[in-house]
């Protein structure tokens, strides 16, 4: 072989070696992406939350739709055959199970009473204000009020006491109260024991027992996933415990419907009013980047007797949460 046709020779084997190269490199940055969404789907699977971080990452489940599919397109490119079958199963399971959970069943008996339903966690109490000019415009009947600290729950007295005469509260600094507020006349319970302030009532609705119960318990942080999950427990246990009268459980869960934790209350009975409105994942938290991004864990549960005809997510200021209000309709048997 003469020296021209060794030249040309090198110079044609030199970009084919870099394309090889650079499809390797795309086919093991694609594995990577798989990798760690399969661990969270794996879980997901499984019907378990995992240990950390998987927890926190399931919340966001939706989004690891951008990795999968940024996975794929590199396997594709890099022609790794085993690689694109792999991400179209992960894409599959992804769309499955973004897919809302649940029922969402109308009761069947005749409407008896229709009421407004509020929720807000206004972070140690910062956005009680925003809170009280919202509950002006919206005239919600029943209140759940997560992190109302003294200062909100004096103010909230001060401001609302004449249109919500009915009060139980779990009173404490911080995260640590939490307040119902009603039209409705209220009887309290002990409610749901937890690390934060989750009072109970029933209420009289228009001659119709309403439990009414305020969910917050701990937030998945990496070294309380233990106890999120236990206090996620009681909440459905407290489900449980009564299925025959009728039952709103409100507030910030912590967690949303790609946790098991979460879908095990789900399966006492109890259906999201955002579920039954069209509304299911729009996000709650955090609200400085809802509703383009975050996740909804914050809730308004209802049992079966209930209908839904209305979802909105309020914006307010000084706290990370958007506040939920339904309307809802109890039905007779």
């Amino acid at each position: 072989m003469d020296t021209a046709a060794a030249e040309w020779r090198v110079t044609e084997d030199v970009p084919e070696e870099r394309r090889r190269a650079g499809r390797r490199f795309g086919a093991w940055v694609a594995a990577l992406l798989f990798a760690g969404v399969s661990v969270v789907v794996g879980f997901r699977v499984a019907d378990s939350d995992g240990p950390p971080p998987v927890p926190q990452v399931l919340a966001f489940l939706p989004w690891l739709l951008a990795p999968a599919g940024a996975g794929l397109l590199l396997a594709g490119l890099a022609r790794w055959w085993i690689g694109t079958a792999w991400g179209v199963v992960l894409l599959g399971l992804l769309a499955w199970y973004i897919e809302p959970y649940g029922t969402s069943d109308d009761p069947t008996g005749p409407p008896l009473a229709t009421f407004r339903v509020l929720t807000s966690n206004v972070e140690f109490g910062n956005g009680t204000e925003a809170l009280v000019s919202a509950v002006r415009r919206h005239k919600p009947d029943i209140m759940f009020v997560s992190e109302c600290e003294y200062t909100c729950d004096a103010l909230l007295g001060r401001e609302l006491a004449r249109d919500y005469p009915h009060r139980q509260a779990v009173e404490g600094g911080g995260s640590e109260g939490s307040v119902i507020l009603s039209r409705f006349p209220l009887k309290g319970t002990d409610g749901v024991s937890g690390t934060m302030g989750m009072p109970g009532a029933v209420a009289d609705v228009r001659g119709q027992d309403v439990r009414l119960q305020l969910a917050h318990p701990m937030p998945p942080l990496p070294d309380q996933t233990g106890l999120w999950r236990r206090e996620l427990d009681r909440l459905r246990d407290y489900a449980a415990a009564d299925r025959r009268t009728p039952t709103v459980l409100a507030g910030d869960f912590n967690a949303s419907q790609d946790h098991a934790a979460f879908r095990r209350i789900l399966d006492t009975g109890l259906r999201d009013a955002a579920r039954l409105t069209g509304a299911d994942r729009t996000p709650t938290w955090p609200s400085s980047t809802a509703p383009t991004f975050g996740v909804q864990i914050d809730h308004i549960l209802l049992s079966e007797n209930f209908s839904a005809d209305r979802s909105r997510f309020l914006d307010l200021a000084d706290t990370d949460h958007r506040a939920v209000v339904a309307d809802v309709t109890l039905h007779g048997q």
